[in-house]
């Protein structure tokens, strides 16, 4: 979950040697995307330090099969590895773990949804990008053998959640690239994902770096304005948004029309189409009705450019179903386009 967007538009190209998908779009050919559709994250389940731990409880089977029926077409399954991982040579991840995690991709696809797989909350990747990349290149080889034969149309890998602090763009593509060439050692076309520097915030694309790899896609996050979807949020501490922001405001409007021109700007000059990884607002102080309005309003929004848009999160923190009611929560579904 993103727990702080950085504000200023960063517009000044990159001065480090590593090839970057700069080149302007060659307008005969159409902007390369994912179909990731409508999706939501498996959030707050499977990346605490244990499946569950933060207030929410182990995944089921029917978690897939109630997703689907709902409409979605993707679920992001975000996991945490650095834990279950050993912090010596080989890096050997604990078989039960990566076990666990089979289970629940073959749960997902079972129920025809597209997964993103990816390494969430991975220790040390923040503060000292260069030192853990053997180790985080070491876990994706693992990662990349155990689910070397599985569909490369419904799955797909998404390296490293939100770099932020020391682990920006200076060093971004050095710090994944033992993962990217363990991933292409046995998935040599399937689709990987990259997000940039300051939490993979909306801004971070205009210098994101990206790999001379056809089948790496962009991502972004987006929980604009932060005021509003994390009002009353205790981890952001001590900057925590005073409860009372109300939205659409004017300023706001006028932002996402910005915001939507810097999609639209990052496809004609990539030729990639990136997609929402996270968006969510805070239910503590947000009510239900005020939440699915937050989401009808971006998604529309966004709606034109195409991109995919990846919710957070399913039942736990930023809910869309309601566990003890056993029902999706009121107008969530349809802010989603989705049928209630």
């Amino acid at each position: 979950m993103k727990r702080k967007l950085a504000t200023a538009f960063l517009a000044a190209a990159l001065t480090f040697q590593s090839p970057v998908a700069y080149a302007q779009q060659d307008s005969a050919h159409p902007a390369k995307s994912l179909p990731i559709g409508t999706c939501i994250n498996l959030g707050n389940t499977l990346e605490p330090e244990t499946e569950g731990a933060w207030g929410g409880a182990a995944a089921e089977q029917a978690d897939f099969e109630r997703i689907a029926a709902a409409g979605f077409k993707t679920v992001r399954i975000p996991v945490r590895w650095s834990n279950k991982t050993s912090d010596q040579p080989p890096y050997t991840v604990d078989p039960a773990w990566m076990d666990r995690i089979q289970q629940i991709v073959d749960w997902a696809l079972a129920a025809k949804l597209n997964v993103i797989l990816n390494s969430h909350h991975f220790d040390g990747i923040h503060d000292d990008p260069l030192g853990i990349s053997d180790r985080h290149g070491a876990v994706w080889s693992q990662i990349a053998q155990r689910f070397a034969d599985y569909p490369e149309d419904h799955l797909w890998f998404e390296l490293e959640n939100e770099p932020h602090e020391n682990f920006d763009h200076s060093n971004l593509l050095e710090t994944l690239a033992p993962a990217l060439k363990a991933v292409r050692a046995v998935n040599p076309t399937r689709a990987v994902i990259i997000g940039g520097e300051d939490w993979s915030g909306l801004e971070s694309l205009a210098t994101l770096p990206l790999p001379e790899d056809p089948n790496v896609y962009p991502t972004f996050h987006y929980y604009d304005p932060f005021a509003y979807t994390h009002q009353g949020a205790s981890w952001v501490a001590p900057d925590i948004p005073p409860p009372g922001r109300n939205f659409p405001t004017d300023e706001d409007k006028a932002q996402l029309a910005k915001d939507v021109a810097k999609i639209e700007a990052y496809v004609e000059r990539t030729g990639k189409v990136p997609f929402m990884g996270e968006v969510g607002a805070y239910d503590k102080h947000i009510s239900t009705k005020d939440r699915a309005q937050y989401h009808r309003v971006v998604r529309e929004a966004f709606e034109p450019t195409g991109i995919g848009i990846c919710v957070w999160a399913y039942a736990n923190t930023f809910p869309f179903y309601d566990r003890k009611a056993g029902a999706w929560k009121p107008g969530m579904l349809k802010a989603l386009g989705l049928e209630e």
